[in-house]
């Protein structure tokens, strides 16, 4: 639904006060070691799916089956081929 420049505008004060008038509570804190580790962690996670990617790319170039590569990355043929198809084509 479109919306009218008077709304949005409005909406836009609403949430400029809501910043403004924010005070955080002791629970919104987030310990800064932790928050490192996790980002690190999603990091490495990332960088070993491209990795995986890459091998199945290579494997499905040298005539790999899915079923095999499904062996190898812990899952039926046909889930493997789902889940990587589109990312190797």
């Amino acid at each position: 639904m479109p919306r009218t420049v008077e709304e949005i505008l409005k909406h836009a004060d609403e949430l400029a006060a809501r910043f403004e008038d924010y005070e955080p509570a002791p629970g919104d804190e987030q310990d800064a070691q932790a928050v490192a580790l996790l980002r690190v962690a999603v990091q490495e996670r990332s960088a070993a799916e491209q990795h995986v990617i890459d091998a199945i790319q290579a494997a499905r170039t040298a005539g790999m089956s899915w079923s095999a590569i499904g062996a190898f990355v812990g899952t039926s043929g046909e889930a493997a081929r789902q889940r990587y198809a589109g990312k190797v084509a």
